[in-house]
C-alpha cells in the first residue's frame, strides 16, 4: 500500500538502506537525519507513517514521539531499536507508537509493519468519515438544528470530542443531554470502546459507591462475590454522570479522587485500580448556585466542567420544532403520505414544552398512533393552551374527577400525577419530586418505570 513515509535516522548507511527498501516496495519517503530534522519534516510533509530510530544525536525517539503526538496524534510512529534500548521502546509503545522492530531486522518486516501502520490509519479514517455519514443521515440523532446557539454548541462539541478533556453538559430536563454525551464519545477516539451512563439520582445513597467503583466480597452485607463499578466497566471509553448535581457531599470526594487521579478503591478494598476513562457529565440544576449554598465541592464543580456545554431549552429554539418533528415522525416508521396538519404544526410550534425534546418525541408519536388519516390533526398530539391534555378517547385528568364505573388504571393515575408535577415545575425533577412528596430518586425510579 503507497504512502508517506518521514524516516529518521543519524546513521547515514543505515538510512540509505532503508530509504531504498521502503522505495522499492512503493512507498514516497522522506528522510532526515536528526531529530531537529525530524520535526521540521514532519511538518513540511505531513507524512502518513513516521520511522525513526530511537537513539539520535540531538534527542531520542521518545522525544519525538511526543511531539508528533502533540501535532497530529493519528499518525503513526513505528521505533526502530538496537537491542540494549528495548526498554526505551517499550515505553515508547506506551506513549502511543505503532511497533518496534529492533536491529538488525528483516526488511521484509519492516515493510509489512509499514503496510500494517498506514492500513489501520486508512481504517481510522474510513470509521470517521462514515460516522459523520450516519450522523449527516440521521440527523444527528436527532439533534439537527436551525438556531445559531444550538449550531455554535454543537460545532464545539465536535472540537471537544477528539480531545480528552472533562465535559459538563447542562440544560432542562429532556434537552438531549444524554444524546449529546454520545455523540462526543462517538466522535472521539475512544469510540470504540464501552459508553457506561449512570444515573447518579436514580442509585440510592447507599450503594452509589459500590455502583460506582465496585466492592469486594465481604464488604457489606449481601456483597457475596467481587463485584466491578461503572467505572471499571467503562475502561477504554467514556463514562456518562447524568444527574451529577444529586450526589451527596461525601460521595464527591471520592469521585473527585476518581477522576483526577484514573483511579477507583473499590469498596471494601485498600487497594486501587487503574481506569484509563473519559468523563463527560451532566445536569439540570445549577451547579454554581450549588457550590455557593455549599451543595456541591467547588474543586469538583472546576474539575468537571473543563469544558461546559449548555443546550437550550426547546422553547428557546422554536425555528427547530418542525425540523425534529418531521425526524421523529419518519424514526417511527410513518409512511411517505403521512404528514402533520397546518393546525397540528402551529399547536406544536405554540406549546411551551415544559419536557422539552422527549416531551415533543412522546406527542409526536402519540399523534401517529391515535391519527385517523394519512394527515395528523392537533387533537390527537394532546397539546392544547401550552400544556398537555388527555387525548380524545383517553383516560380523564386526576385531579377533576371521580372514579368511574369502570374503574382506571392506578398506573395511567401515576402517570398523570408525575406529568402534573413535571409540567408544573417547567421539568425540573427536584421540584417535582417535592410537589409529589416522595424522594427525587423515586421519581427518576418511576419516570425510567413508565418510561416518561
Amino acid at each position: 500500500m503507497a504512502g508517506r513515509i518521514l524516516l529518521i535516522d543519524d546513521d547515514d548507511s543505515l538510512r540509505r538502506v532503508t530509504e531504498y527498501n521502503l522505495v522499492a516496495a512503493g512507498f514516497e519517503v522522506m528522510t532526515a537525519a536528526s531529530g531537529k530534522e525530524g520535526l521540521a519534516g514532519f511538518a513540511e510533509y505531513e507524512p502518513d507513517l513516521v520511522v525513526t530510530d530511537v537513539e539520535l544525536g540531538d534527542m531520542n525517539g521518545l522525544e519525538l514521539l511526543a511531539e508528533f503526538k502533540k501535532t497530529n496524534p493519528d499518525t503513526p510512529v513505528i521505533v526502530i531499536t538496537a537491542y540494549g534500548t528495548i526498554g526505551m521502546a517499550v515505553k515508547a509503545m506506551a506513549q502511543g507508537a505503532f511497533n518496534f522492530i529492533t536491529k538488525p531486522f528483516d526488511r521484509e518486516a519492516l515493510r509489512m509493519s509499514c503496510r500494517k501502520a498506514l492500513e489501520l490509519t486508512t481504517l481510522k479514517s474510513q470509521k470517521k468519515q462514515l460516522v459523520e455519514e450516519v450522523d449527516r443521515l440521521s440527523g444527528v440523532e436527532g439533534m439537527e438544528t436551525a438556531n445559531s446557539a444550538m449550531a455554535g454548541l454543537l460545532d464545539t462539541a465536535m472540537r471537544v470530542a477528539e480531545s480528552e478533556a472533562t465535559v459538563l453538559i447542562s440544560g432542562e430536563s429532556g434537552t438531549g443531554k444524554e444524546l449529546l454525551a454520545r455523540l462526543i464519545h462517538r466522535r472521539s477516539a475512544r469510540s470504540d470502546g464501552p459508553m457506561v451512563a449512570v444515573n447518579c439520582a436514580a442509585i440510592p445513597d447507599t450503594l452509589i459507591e459500590s455502583e460506582l467503583f465496585g466492592h469486594v466480597k465481604g464488604a457489606f452485607t449481601g456483597a457475596v462475590a467481587n463485584r466491578k463499578g461503572r467505572f471499571q466497566a467503562a475502561r477504554g471509553g467514556t463514562i456518562f454522570l447524568d444527574e451529577i448535581g444529586e450526589l451527596k457531599f461525601d460521595m464527591q470526594a471520592k469521585l473527585l479522587r476518581a477522576i483526577q487521579e484514573k483511579e477507583v478503591e473499590p469498596v471494601g478494598s485498600d487497594k486501587t485500580e487503574k481506569v484509563d476513562i473519559r468523563v463527560v457529565a451532566a445536569t439540570n440544576r445549577n451547579l454554581k448556585e450549588l457550590v455557593g449554598a455549599g451543595e456541591f465541592r467547588e474543586d469538583l464543580f472546576y474539575r468537571l466542567s473543563v469544558i461546559p456545554l449548555h443546550i437550550p431549552a426547546l422553547r428557546d429554539r422554536p425555528e427547530d420544532i418542525e425540523t425534529l418533528a418531521n425526524h421523529f415522525l419518519k424514526k417511527l416508521g410513518a409512511p411517505a403520505g403521512v404528514r402533520f396538519s397546518p393546525a397540528a404544526m402551529a399547536r406544536l410550534k405554540e406549546y411551551d414544552w415544559p419536557g422539552n425534546i422527549r416531551e415533543l418525541q412522546n406527542a409526536v408519536e402519540r399523534g401517529f398512533i391515535l391519527r385517523r388519516e394519512d394527515e395528523i390533526g392537533p387533537d390527537p398530539l394532546g397539546l392544547k393552551g401550552g400544556r398537555q391534555e388527555p387525548v380524545e378517547g383517553g383516560k380523564p385528568g386526576i385531579m377533576d374527577f371521580e372514579i368511574p364505573d369502570e374503574g382506571i388504571s392506578l398506573e395511567e393515575v401515576e402517570k398523570t400525577l408525575i406529568r402534573k408535577a413535571l409540567e408544573k415545575s417547567k421539568g425540573n425533577r427536584s421540584e417535582a419530586a417535592r410537589l409529589l412528596q416522595v424522594p427525587r430518586h423515586v421519581l427518576i425510579y418511576r419516570l425510567e418505570k413508565f418510561d416518561l
